[in-house]
């Protein structure tokens, strides 16, 4: 069972004890990511997380990673576009090494000018190596086009124009506004002693003494219809054909995820049987549903050779006027809910996952429901609530298309 408490500078822990385990996880969420970021800075809260690992005034970068290595633990980081988090894992008896090493990078990085000019190289490398990656790049192309204008649809790596012109009085003035105590969550899970955690956050984080509001206010991203083909000279066509979806905190999202399963979530589902294993037509395809604050996607994926396209585009819509007209059968319902919840109970069994799930709830929601609570919501999902969302999301008016590749002919949706 998970406990919250709140220190007196705004701060929030939020931790889950599971006494069966050696190891525990530890997370620093922080509320900001790409969409908070403007024209001219985008891609800052990424590069922030990258030089939060270059030293610190205690410890060299090879120090931090020594630090951990001596303890056989892991450590790392990510970026999204509304949080960032700084993670370790480690064994039960070395939690407080983890929260001593997270605290410094926190509060002590030196973002020295070296350090800076060497970093933009490195992210500049990623980013190439991203444009190199189709089947990853056609997703960010299909975000920038939907929220067109608006800071959800930038790129979470930004852009190599905005790196240039990164400075540590820009990185500051960054931090200073978005990592406050307000807007920190820090996530614990695993084996440890409960008052001892305690202690040490209020150790390490109590001081912290930044002023800033708790709730993030979002610009509403409106989502626009479009269609957008970047000619690379690959192999495959990379495609992602998409919809309006459900924003994060609206509990359709169970729905929507148990209608995915059905759909083109796994190896199982129909677009995976119908167009892979029966016509072979694609090496991949699958869909998924992005939830954000007042936003959300439902997508779906295909890589294919290019002389496949249009087919590949008017089975997938075959299958989606199918999904349309009639729906899905009582028992395709329940065994898509005995898989999501099977999928869910087995990422419990990670102390990680566990850290993620409660530390993201808390920081984007505000609140964290009990394992007992989604396995609720799941099992009371109905044929009328899979109607529901299919009308909502499955409108045509709705649909864009982003494709990356070798693109000769025009394509019809």
């Amino acid at each position: 069972m998970f406990k919250k408490i709140l220190l007196d500078n705004g701060l929030r822990l939020v931790y889950e004890k599971i006494s069966y385990v050696r190891s525990v996880s530890v997370g620093i969420w922080v509320g900001t990511g790409s969409r908070n970021e403007s024209v001219k800075n985008n891609g800052i809260s990424h590069f922030i997380e990258h030089m939060l690992f270059k030293g610190t005034a205690n410890r060299s970068a090879k120090e931090i990673a020594e630090c951990i290595d001596a303890i056989g633990g892991q450590i790392n980081a990510f970026t999204g576009k509304e949080c960032t988090c700084y993670y370790t894992k480690t064994l039960d008896t070395h939690l407080g090494i983890s929260l001593d090493i997270l605290s410094d990078m926190l509060f002590n990085s030196r973002f020295a000018g070296n350090d800076i000019k060497i970093e933009k190289k490195v992210v500049v490398e990623e980013i190439g190596m991203y444009e190199d990656t189709p089947e990853e790049l056609v997703h960010d192309i299909f975000s920038e086009m939907v929220w067109s204008g608006n800071s959800l649809g930038y790129p979470i790596l930004g852009t190599q124009d905005c790196i240039d012109g990164f400075n540590k009085k820009m990185i500051n003035q960054y931090m200073e506004d978005n990592y406050t105590p307000y807007n920190t969550v820090i996530s614990v899970a695993g084996n440890f002693d409960e008052d001892r955690l305690i202690e040490d956050v209020k150790k390490y984080f109590g001081n912290w003494s930044r002023t800033g509001e708790n709730a993030r206010k979002y610009q509403t991203a409106q989502y626009r219809t479009d269609k957008v083909i970047r000619e690379k000279d690959t192999e495959q066509v990379h495609l992602c054909m998409g919809f309006e979806g459900i924003e994060n905190g609206d509990d359709r999202v169970y729905s929507l995820l148990a209608l995915n399963n059905i759909f083109g979530g796994g190896m199982s589902s129909r677009l995976f049987q119908k167009i892979r294993e029966e016509k072979g037509l694609v090496y991949s395809i699958y869909s998924y549903p992005s939830t954000y604050k007042t936003a959300g996607l439902f997508m779906i994926y295909a890589g294919m050779n290019p002389e496949y396209l249009q087919t590949v585009i008017d089975l997938t819509k075959k299958e989606i006027d199918l999904l349309i007209k009639k729906g899905i059968t009582k028992d395709e319902l329940d065994k898509s809910k005995e898989q999501l919840k099977g999928n869910y109970i087995l990422g419990l069994e990670s102390t990680n996952s566990r850290m993620n799930s409660i530390g993201k709830s808390e920081l984007m929601l505000g609140r964290i429901n009990t394992p007992e609570e989604v396995l609720q919501k799941m099992d009371r999902i109905t044929i009328d609530n899979i109607r529901e969302v299919i009308d909502m999301i499955f409108r045509y008016d709705k649909l864009s298309m982003s494709a990356v590749g070798n693109l000769k002919k025009q394509i019809e949706i």
